[in-house]
């Protein structure tokens, strides 16, 4: 049987993280998810799904991602229920998070926690662009680099007996 889901929303709220009574960390959160067609008004319509992510997962979430953020989540359904204070059946539907994937900030420009990355990039100035390409220089390749073949000659020594059908 397959029960994969992959999803790619924005959070709808900051995540809560918990912990459960033996330590292990738990979020929940949901995420609202564009449908792919519009309503008779020509409006973009959106489905909330409930989500949950556990351990080290639970804890980057938590930490890293805020209310509007984009990700990713890879995982799997899973319902359940239970008896609510006025003794009726509730039944749950949500997504368990196997993998989640940080995509795109809401906001514009990089977040304060965000590692900085701006190697090889030119600024937005003419000069300062100029100034960067006359000292960079192109890292050198080596073109002589080739893969050793073991099957030069076209032959795979293999008998009948070898084969697994």
């Amino acid at each position: 049987m397959i029960n994969n889901v992959v999803l790619v929303g924005r959070l709808t709220k900051d995540i809560e993280l918990r912990y459960t009574q033996t330590g292990i960390a738990v979020a929940r959160f949901t995420l609202a998810v564009n449908r792919a067609f519009s309503n008779q008004q020509g409006e973009k319509e959106a489905d909330f799904i409930s989500c949950i992510a556990w351990r080290k997962q639970a804890e980057n979430l938590a930490n890293y991602m805020r209310k509007g953020n984009q990700i990713g989540v890879v995982g799997r359904i899973q319902t359940g229920s239970y008896d609510d204070k006025d003794g009726k059946r509730v039944y749950t539907t949500e997504v368990v998070a196997d993998a989640i994937q940080f995509l795109e900030a809401k906001t514009a420009g990089p977040s304060p926690t965000a590692p900085q990355n701006n190697a090889n990039v030119p600024p937005k100035n003419n000069y300062a662009a100029s100034q960067q390409q006359q000292s960079y220089q192109q890292p050198q390749q080596n073109t002589q680099q080739r893969v050793a073949n073991t099957f030069n000659d076209g032959r795979v020594d293999m008998t009948d007996d070898d084969l697994p059908f």
